[in-house]
């Protein structure tokens, strides 16, 4: 699958608030994010940075703000510790998290490229991360096969078992499906090899009674957290109104292998005794519709 490569380097600011799936890239010609397409245009800022989505996975929420704006995050052993894995496969050392979630590092920037196919609704671009010397000239569109995609930190933050597979329509299939296989690759191991699955709950259930149910106890999906802290910010520990909610959200995705269009995770939605959720599809299984 051809992907636009540009050179540059990551950043980490000493306002930026990093976590294991979004991180400041400045490409050597800052004119190169025109060629960028797709979403709304990509606006930089006047240091020349944008932050990059990374493709293809989700990490635990580290600082979620949600509807009130009130900043909470999923359980800090696997939050924390895949955005401490991205800057270090990156090569930032010295990593220091403060108490705002601001993060000091050695050095403030690191050589790599980025491999997209576009940018999102939120102004980001959508890229698999590489570091040190790129595959090929910048500015120009490279083939992505397999071999490519596995010298990624997407790649190596599921092997390392620290974030979901979750796809987007735009991703190609044949590395989607390379991606499923790694994940189930990692989930069969023992622990600690297997990081996140060995406590994950998306699909045995999460006993929700409260935000601490989801903030300190639980490790649920990230996108299943966002809508589950956006509803519990309104003001009900109930989950009884969660499903109703969840329809207005209306995230539209298929489930792999069939071609029928859902809107709204509260199709794939178990509740019991009230109190425990979970989502009868695991995430590889999803493939959502862009934003």
């Amino acid at each position: 699958m051809p992907m636009l490569l540009i050179k540059g380097s990551f950043h980490v600011s000493a306002t930026a608030k990093p976590d294991g799936d979004t991180v400041a890239f400045i490409p050597d010609y800052v004119g190169e994010w025109k060629l960028v397409e797709g979403g709304r245009p990509l606006r930089p800022k006047a240091d020349g940075h944008i932050n990059v989505r990374l493709e293809a996975i989700d990490t635990l929420e580290t600082h979620y703000p949600g509807a009130n704006d009130h900043d909470e995050s999923q359980p800090p052993t696997y939050a924390r510790a895949a955005a401490d894995e991205l800057l270090t496969w990156l090569g930032f050392r010295d990593i220091v998290r403060h108490d705002d979630q601001t993060v000091s590092v050695t050095p403030d920037r690191v050589p790599g490229y980025i491999l997209t196919q576009g940018g999102d609704s939120k102004g980001r671009c959508v890229a698999l991360v590489g570091r040190g010397t790129p595959p090929g000239p910048s500015g120009y569109e490279i083939n992505v096969d397999e071999e490519l995609l596995a010298k990624t930190a997407n790649h190596h933050l599921l092997e390392k078992g620290l974030a979901y597979a979750t796809f987007y329509t735009g991703f190609p299939s044949d590395l989607r499906r390379s991606l499923i296989d790694l994940v189930h690759q990692v989930q069969a191991a023992a622990p600690p090899a297997n990081g996140l699955w060995a406590v994950d709950a998306t699909v045995n259930g999460a006993k929700v009674t409260c935000m601490d149910s989801i903030t300190k106890d639980v490790v649920i999906l990230p996108k299943l957290f966002r809508r589950l802290k956006d509803y519990l910010d309104l003001g009900s520990n109930a989950l009884d109104g969660f499903p109703a909610f969840l329809a207005g959200a209306n995230d539209v995705f298929k489930i792999h292998g069939t071609g029928k269009e859902i809107r709204g995770l509260h199709h794939i939605l178990e509740i019991t005794d009230g109190q425990t959720l979970r989502l009868v599809h695991p995430a590889e299984d999803l493939v959502f519709t862009e934003e």
